[in-house]
């Protein structure tokens, strides 16, 4: 079963057990899957549909440090939860060193030699570790491993 068809039987599960908050959550990202598909004519595949959950996690975590900063601890509440149901359609994230270890092996596969190639590092980074990685940590790490490069 592909991660599209887990959504749908989450959502049916959902509506059987009469669970209103998580029925709305999986109910938002099928929308935001179903707007991605008819905006770009495609059918969207496994990678896709982890981009999706990830924007809308961030989107959510943005959410979540307003309202704390306003002190709506209802909407943080709800945003907290929100968060809980989407990642968990996410794969398992690589931790601190296993991601510098994957983008070590990249960097030396693609042959980068410093801070210039940052660009071509990063495309390959965020095809190969799509969803497995947060974007800003895999940024992070493949600066890190570029600036190493260029000393040494």
């Amino acid at each position: 079963m592909d991660l599209k068809e887990r959504v749908t039987e989450d959502m049916k599960a959902a509506m059987r057990a009469k669970d209103a908050p998580r029925l709305s959550c999986i109910r938002m990202l099928l929308a935001a899957m179903k707007q991605k598909e008819v905006d770009e004519r495609v059918t969207l595949d496994d990678a896709a549909v982890v981009a999706i959950v990830d924007k809308l996690v961030k989107q959510r975590r943005d959410s979540i440090a307003a309202f704390e900063q306003a002190g709506r601890t209802d909407l943080v509440d709800k945003e907290s939860a929100e968060v809980t149901v989407l990642q968990s359609y996410l794969p398992v994230r690589l931790g601190a060193d296993e991601l510098a270890a994957a983008v070590n092996a990249l960097v030396d596969e693609l042959g980068a030699t410093g801070p210039g190639d940052m660009g071509k590092v990063m495309g390959a980074a965020k095809a190969r570790l799509a969803g497995k990685a947060d974007m800003g940590a895999l940024s992070a790490a493949v600066k890190q491993a570029l600036a190493s490069r260029a000393k040494g």
